[in-house]
């Protein structure tokens, strides 16, 4: 009688395990994102905070905070120097969250910190979209204003050795989908072609601020949409 008990105890546990190991298996990860992570990109004299009603736009439409990266760093300093921050901040949210890639939103002089991550950094391998809000893509004439004072001013000059090279050959290398949303009355970006880049979706959202670009609800559901 105990040999058929413990024939039968053997006989449930063994079950049990297979069982258990079967629906390890077959559930995902509890880290594994569910979107692919959104790294934010702010632009000159601004900080993660630019972002905040973007963030609570996706929030609301169903993404997680950790799936949504609003990042700082120093907007002084040279894009080279920014890009291979942004590298290691990718690394540190795909770590996080589980993903393959992410998708990267920026504003402003964030445009180019970011497409030089893409262009000589390896970023394509990592990045699934990238999309520039009133990017200065191009430069912008205004940047001469306090170029002397900062570097990363001096490199967004329009006709700059960093724009120059920037926008050399392909303007959106690799397999990444490219889209650049531009406003027809930006005062920073001059002239407002500026924002455009070759081979991307090219929006014009009509005519909104600089500064308002990243915070209009009407631009966050078009860069949603895109990025979905």
């Amino acid at each position: 009688m105990q040999r058929h008990k413990r024939r039968i105890a053997a006989t449930l546990s063994a079950a049990v395990s297979s069982l258990l190991l079967s629906l390890s298996l077959a559930a995902p990860a509890a880290h594994a994102a569910t979107h692919d992570p959104i790294v934010f990109v702010h632009g000159i004299n601004s900080s993660s905070s630019s972002w905040d009603d973007w963030v609570a736009d996706f929030e609301a439409d169903g993404y997680t905070a950790a799936e949504l990266d609003a990042w700082t760093y120093t907007w002084t300093q040279s894009n080279v120097t920014t890009a291979a921050q942004l590298a290691t901040e990718i690394q540190k949210v795909l770590a996080r969250t589980g993903a393959s890639k992410v998708d990267v939103v920026v504003h402003s002089m964030g445009a180019l910190s970011s497409r030089y991550y893409l262009k000589n950094l390896g970023g394509t391998a990592y990045v699934d979209d990238w999309v520039s809000v009133a990017g200065t893509n191009h430069g912008t004439g205004i940047a001469s204003l306090c170029s002397w004072l900062y570097t990363s001013c001096a490199e967004m000059v329009t006709g700059s050795s960093f724009v120059t090279a920037l926008n050399a050959g392909d303007e959106t290398p690799g397999s990444v989908n490219y889209a650049a949303y531009w406003s027809n009355c930006d005062a920073a970006i001059d002239p407002d072609s500026s924002a455009l880049l070759s081979g991307a979706t090219n929006v014009g959202v009509g005519c909104i601020s600089h500064d308002a670009m990243n915070n209009d609800h009407g631009v966050y559901e078009q860069v949603r949409d895109f990025i979905q």
